[in-house]
């Protein structure tokens, strides 16, 4: 192909799965909240693609009521509403045939970036990919956005990453995952490599361990047939949590660059050991009045699927040597919570005594909800009786530290799709680092799926399976707590 330049000020953003609800939910309302803010040229259109047979017109009222519906109401008018449903069109396409293609051809603009969300089960991803290269719709300047999941092992993801590649280059596709899209992630790398005071602590010489959350209170909801194929392992772990402890753990890159930053991930990836079978815990919930069992949200009696797991993980490299990288995640737990909890080692001599109180410092890097982050310090107690120590936050809420302008920041999805239009990929996964991640998970399923484990039950409303809290009890260490 050869090369074209064209201004981002115009763009075609095809939303295959136009109709479903991740579109409803979180892409039409995260673009409507980058139009509200003035972001979206005036010239940028949006055309919901998918098998439905409807008019434009109805189109537009579905998802004027989908604003409606996921948008707060004191950030939306009916003005608004208004103005950014004249952006949207629609067109029925048979991904796996030949109907509407031509149509859809027809409305894309030579002059225009063009940018294919596939919305839709990665099943399609290959249909579309071949649908678009078939009926011309794909030129230099075509993005095309993928969301998880990647790939079920490292064979399907492999399937995957081979079937895009036979019509796009790697340049051109955007493995979207949203909790890079978070505003704490990225002051994660602010933090660490703009900030003398951290950077030369990020190792194991000072840091004695890492604990990386993300707990929900919901149960798997309307998703039960997926996730019981796929459990919190593939679902969270080896991807969402994945991403997070890359970068935590990578070397600081070269400069701030897509492939720059992507490819010190892949170096973390490449560095995990084998997890040892003790250092996995496994855990269904079980439900109690208010709230049904696992297997009853899944209607599976006999499932084995996990709906929390935790792990202990260690790096072989000399950054990390001897530092324990503790993750978590699951379903039913007793508060809402992502959090990052970087744990210092305790000074080598305390001149105050073994009595006077003093702990270690410790970092905590906030997700959801209240984004923020505050750092634990030891000071000296105010008052008479001698030198009796205190732990104290230096606590930074983004809302309260920054002004009402800080709460105004793009959710993950908006700001990731416009960056797609910009084609800056340094927030999205490679190609090769997603089956990195997969090589590495592979190893951990099958122990647990040959030895047939089953998960261990933990009640609905707590903080997992008991066996979870010895995984950092028995190193003489704690979970912080999830906190209602």
């Amino acid at each position: 192909m050869v090369s074209r330049i064209i201004p981002v000020d115009t763009f075609d953003l095809v939303i295959f799965g136009g109709t479903g609800d991740l579109a409803r939910r979180k892409i039409l309302p995260g673009l409507f909240r980058r139009y509200r803010s003035g972001q979206m040229p005036e010239a940028a259109r949006i055309i919901g693609v998918a098998r439905s047979d409807m008019a434009a017109d109805d189109f537009r009222q579905q998802i004027g009521q989908a604003l409606e519906e996921f948008v707060e109401e004191g950030k939306r008018s009916a003005n608004d509403i208004a103005g950014f449903l004249a952006h949207l069109d629609y067109v029925r396409v048979d991904a796996k045939g030949t109907d509407g293609w031509g149509e859809l051809k027809g409305k894309l603009r030579d002059e225009a970036v063009r940018a294919f969300y596939f919305s839709v089960a990665p099943g399609l991803f290959g249909d579309i990919a071949r649908g678009l290269h078939k009926h011309g719709l794909a030129h230099d300047e075509t993005r095309i956005v993928v969301e998880k999941p990647f790939g079920h092992d490292l064979e399907s993801a492999k399937e995957l990453n081979a079937g895009l590649a036979k019509y796009f280059d790697e340049h051109q596709v955007y493995r979207i995952d949203h909790y890079l899209g978070k505003e704490t992630v990225q002051n994660l790398m602010a933090v660490r490599f703009g900030n003398i005071l951290f950077e030369p602590l990020w190792n194991a010489q000072f840091i004695d361990h890492v604990q990386i959350t993300v707990a929900e209170t919901v149960g798997v909801g309307g998703r039960g047939s997926y996730y019981d194929k796929s459990g919190a392992m593939r679902d969270m772990i080896q991807n969402h949590l994945m991403q997070l402890l890359c970068l935590i753990a990578m070397e600081p890159p070269s400069k701030f660059d897509p492939d720059a930053v992507r490819d010190e991930k892949l170096k973390v990836i490449r560095a995990l050991e084998p997890v040892a079978k003790n250092d996995v815990v496994r855990g269904q919930y079980v439900g109690n009045d208010a709230v049904a069992d696992y297997i009853d949200d899944v209607e599976n009696p006999d499932s084995a699927t996990e709906s929390f797991i935790a792990l202990k993980l260690h790096l072989a490299n000399w950054r990390w040597a001897g530092t324990p990288f503790y993750v978590r995640t699951g379903k039913r737990l007793r508060a809402r919570m992502s959090e990052i909890v970087i744990r210092f080692k305790e000074t080598p001599h305390s001149i105050f005594g073994a009595d006077s109180g003093s702990k270690a410092n410790e970092l905590a890097i906030r997700l959801q909800p209240n984004e923020g982050m505050d750092l634990r310090v030891t000071i000296k107690e105010p008052g008479p009786g001698g030198m009796r120590l205190v732990d104290v936050p230096l606590d930074m809420t983004f809302a309260e530290a920054l002004g009402p302008e800080a709460s105004e920041v793009p959710d993950a999805y908006e700001r990731l799709i416009m960056d797609v239009i910009r084609g800056n990929q340094t927030l999205f996964m490679r190609g090769d680092e997603v089956e990195a991640a997969w090589a590495w998970a592979d190893p951990v399923i099958a122990a647990w799926e040959d030895n047939n484990d089953k998960p261990r039950a933990y009640d609905a409303g707590s903080s997992g399976p008991e066996d979870s809290l010895a995984l950092l009890h028995r190193d003489g260490r704690r979970w912080r707590e999830i906190k209602v």
